[in-house]
């Protein structure tokens, strides 16, 4: 028993995603989203500026610092203004969506051109989906071309999510109208790629000793003799990282409107300064700076929702 524990070792390499396919594009697309009760947008995007870490007090009466000030990291994603592009209308069936119509706002930007032949708002419908697009020339971004995405109008009944759906269509949304600080997030977001990569920094394969035969950085065989292939759980080199992540019940610490209050002297490394409406998120998030982030309405609703009381914001320098 002892020599087959001292023998035995977990495979290298974590199989929970699995394959290690490369998202289509640097912005996600949401698959499933939340059941809401109230009418409004169930999403919002953003762009990921960097972190900084917050002072606030902890009221939580289980907590064991409660009532003491606890330092807490924080992910600063800045949040323009999205604008309508159009209202598309699905209908279901075998469990399936298929589009219907289209609807386009009336004032859209010079880069967006109507179709000669619009659609109409449909007599039965399923699902209702706004279509916006970002403004990234509203931020220090160097990049002025804006991000599509569809998310989805919440709401009780079909009639009040095409009221809604109609209301959005006309006016442009703030992040400070579809969330409120406190609750919790679900966060989508495209990894960093790093390339090319071997099977020690793709896997965590050990390094073997130096006198091994052809090579030292990979695995001592590529399976057995019979059958005559690879199996696909030998790690092997290929390309690493850029993959669409979602992480639940991300804490919303704060949604603020001063870019001052956050913005770090210098700005923030490889993003430079705020300029819009921002949030800050407790933790980490997948993806480098610039990139477009999405918050949606969380799925695994577990915990209670309890607003912070935040004493210090850090503004130091990041450099």
């Amino acid at each position: 028993m002892g020599g087959a524990n001292r023998l035995h070792k977990p495979r290298r390499g974590s199989m929970q995603f699995w394959p290690r396919k490369r998202s289509a594009k640097a912005v996600p697309t949401i698959g499933s989203w939340a059941p809401l009760d109230t009418s409004k947008l169930a999403g919002f995007v953003g762009y990921k500026a960097g972190m900084t870490h917050v002072v606030l007090r902890d009221n939580n009466p289980k907590s064991l610092t409660k009532g003491q000030s606890v330092t807490i990291p924080v992910t600063v994603i800045e949040c323009p203004t999205l604008k309508p592009l159009s209202l598309r209308f699905y209908s279901r069936s075998l469990g399936v969506l298929s589009l219907t119509s289209e609807v386009f706002a009336e004032k859209l930007d010079k880069m967006f051109k109507k179709p000669k032949k619009e659609g109409k708002v449909p007599e039965s419908f399923d699902e209702v989906r706004l279509v916006i697009y970002t403004q990234p020339k509203t931020t220090g971004l160097s990049k002025k071309k804006p991000d599509l995405l569809e998310l989805q109008v919440a709401g009780k009944t079909k009639e009040e999510k095409l009221k809604t759906a109609q209301e959005l269509l006309q006016k442009d949304t703030k992040i400070s109208e579809v969330f409120k600080e406190g609750q919790y997030l679900d966060v989508h977001g495209v990894t960093k790629g790093k390339g090319f990569q071997g099977t020690v920094k793709r896997f965590g394969v050990k390094i073997r000793q130096h006198k091994s035969e052809k090579v030292k950085r990979g695995v001592g065989n590529l399976g057995s003799w019979t059958p005559k292939k690879v199996s696909f759980r030998v790690p092997q080199p290929g390309k690493m990282g850029y993959h669409k992540r979602t992480e639940y019940n991300k804490w919303l610490i704060k949604v603020g409107d001063k870019p001052e209050d956050v913005n770090p002297k210098g700005g923030f490394m490889q993003y430079g300064l705020v300029k819009n409406e921002y949030v800050l998120i407790k933790g980490s998030i997948p993806g480098p700076a610039k990139r477009a982030i999405v918050l949606t309405e969380p799925l695994r609703t577990l915990k209670k929702q309890e607003t912070p009381e935040v004493t210090y914001i850090s503004t130091e320098s990041k450099q």
